[in-house]
């Protein structure tokens, strides 16, 4: 049975990792390379055959071409961060035009790297979480888990009820039909009108495109929730903060039963390629 982690109210479990994995972090090789090793028979565990996609733990004995090896299982919560990104940085670590970039901004990790868990464009700002968990990262955006990212958006000129409501029903974009959950008027004066919106997907540049669709433009853009994560009035542009154990163990909740685990050996060097989410960078 897994190991719960003990930190925060309610335990979350753990799977334990897979065998080709734990090796992998240790250093014995890569995934691939070592899948190919369990498969020859080089690989055994409590002194029988390793087969692919085992999981192993502390307790167990693992041989490597007859050799025991000892492997870390360092039960603990995924390091989030919550970042208060402002105009003017984009989120990539490698931009031709120099431009700054927000992975600048955040501490450095004695191990692993930052991930953003979606992103925003050089123009928006707001909310951004970033964690040391590739696969965490992976499942927060992938649109299967239809996870609430709440924008306040400031448009010119004023949405009549009509407008509002084909927004609500859903525009055709150029990559499919895109709609709000949620869309409120915020507030205003003047030519400008703030209207809240939420959506449960994070397509690239996907709010910008909606307002355009309707004829309305976007002058400012700012990303106040993802999921059950609020952007604090506390939390200056340019700064950051760690969740609590709770607040990321509320993340790990939006995720069905089976996903809600995370690697005992550490986060996965590849999983953070795939859905990318959200506005992403010019």
């Amino acid at each position: 049975m897994p190991a719960p982690a003990r930190r925060g109210k309610d335990p979350v479990f753990i799977d334990p990792p897979k065998l080709h994995k734990a090796l992998a972090d240790a250093g014995y090789g890569s995934r691939r390379e070592l899948e190919e090793w369990i498969v020859a028979g080089r690989v055994s565990v409590n002194g029988l055959p390793a087969h692919v996609g085992q999981r192993v733990g502390a307790e167990d004995k693992i041989r490597v071409n007859g050799k025991l090896v000892q492997l870390r299982f360092n039960l603990r919560l995924p390091r989030v961060l919550v970042y208060h990104k402002p105009e003017g940085e984009i989120v990539s670590k490698d931009d031709p035009d120099g431009r700054p970039s927000v992975f600048a901004r955040l501490p450095r990790l004695k191990s692993g790297r930052w991930i953003s868990i979606g992103r925003l464009d050089f123009n928006s700002c707001g909310l951004l979480l970033f964690t040391n968990d590739g696969g965490l990262a992976n499942r927060m955006m992938h649109p299967r888990y239809e996870i609430d990212r709440e924008y306040a958006v400031r448009i010119l000129g004023e949405a009549t009820p009509e407008t509002l409501e084909r927004l609500r029903k859903g525009v055709e974009l150029e990559d499919g039909l895109a709609s709000f959950s949620h869309i409120s008027e915020g507030g205003g004066e003047g030519a400008n009108r703030w209207y809240r919106v939420v959506l449960a997907e994070g397509r690239n540049r996907e709010v910008r495109r909606m307002f355009e669709a309707v004829g309305l433009m976007v002058s400012r853009l700012m990303r106040v929730r993802y999921g059950p994560v609020h952007l604090s009035p506390r939390l200056k542009r340019g700064q950051c903060r760690d969740l609590e154990p709770g607040e990321v163990q509320e993340l790990l909740k939006l995720l069905p039963p089976e996903q809600k685990t995370f690697s005992a050996a550490g986060p996965d060097p590849h999983d953070d390629e795939g859905f990318e989410g959200d506005d992403q960078p010019d």
